[in-house]
């Protein structure tokens, strides 16, 4: 695949390209208000063809004197995604060429791609990015030891990066955080979820982490939630806060989560919503 053929979107002086880290899988159970039979037949319907495939997004943005990741992937950990590693460099972009990585939160699919087999950092240039409330979560014995054994090895895998880009690892509250990108709290899914609004040229971005789990299901159903969530039901709220927001500006989105196209708008229709993506 050639960097030409990576979906891409240009945003004033940036460029924003979605970089494939391949698939998770995760069962319909796992979602909150609806039944799975319900959730099996949204995904039918929207022509999924396997419903327990979760698609892993990051997005590479050059611009502003800055290339800046969005994430990591999985890294194939537990068998997810891996695909980052050789789909960075087919998109132009060698892993030392990297200067800023961007965290939306610290969940393995997100962050894992950080490091190498060896358990040594990917990225040997790169300043890492992360929410003061994310890293305090993660770094909290007490929240460790009330965590269940699943969610005991993601502290585990987040403490392992967070010590490894220990003497590149920045902290924000607000604000701008790289050139035309500021940061968006988007509550609910971890401590520290954030979002990215980047805005350059009069056009506008978002990159809104992980909203949806399940595009298809949750963006005409934001009422239901997913698993992974910390806040369920704060999640749920801040879903529907956004998607009205984002439909009604006509805003540009991406997600970790949407499929390989990675960027599209969303429309309201009555009391729901769809995902429309773009096609370039």
């Amino acid at each position: 695949m050639s960097a030409t053929q990576f979906p891409f979107q240009q945003v004033g002086d940036f460029t924003i390209t979605v970089i494939s880290d391949g698939n998770l899988s995760a069962s319909l159970d796992l979602l909150s208000n609806i039944d799975p039979p319900d959730a099996a037949r949204m995904e039918e319907e929207a022509g999924v063809k396997d419903t327990s495939a979760i698609h892993i997004n990051c997005y590479l943005v050059r611009g502003g004197g800055r290339t800046v990741l969005i994430d990591a992937g999985a890294g194939g950990f537990k068998q997810w995604g891996g695909l980052l590693a050789s789909n960075l460099p087919q998109a132009g972009v060698q892993p030392s060429g990297i200067d800023t990585i961007l965290l939306t939160h610290a969940h393995p699919d997100h962050v894992a791609g950080l490091l190498d087999k060896n358990g040594e950092a990917v990225f040997p240039n790169a300043e890492l990015v992360v929410h003061k409330r994310e890293i305090e979560f993660w770094q909290d014995d007490g929240n460790l030891s009330r965590a269940s054994e699943r969610a005991r090895g993601n502290f585990l895998m987040a403490r392992q990066i967070f010590e490894n880009y220990r003497d590149r690892l920045s902290l924000f509250e607000g604000g701008e955080v790289s050139p035309g990108l500021t940061a968006a709290p988007l509550p609910g899914h971890t401590a520290g979820h954030t979002g990215y609004r980047l805005e350059s040229g009069g056009r506008n971005l978002l990159i809104w982490g992980d909203i949806v789990h399940f595009p298809e299901i949750q963006i005409p159903r934001p009422d239901v939630s997913i698993a992974f969530d910390l806040d369920p039901i704060l999640a749920a709220e801040t879903r529907t806060r956004l998607l009205d927001l984002v439909s009604s500006e006509r805003l540009l989105i991406a997600g970790m989560h949407l499929r390989e196209r990675g960027f599209g708008h969303i429309e309201r229709r009555g009391q729901s919503y769809s995902l429309v993506y773009e096609d370039k």
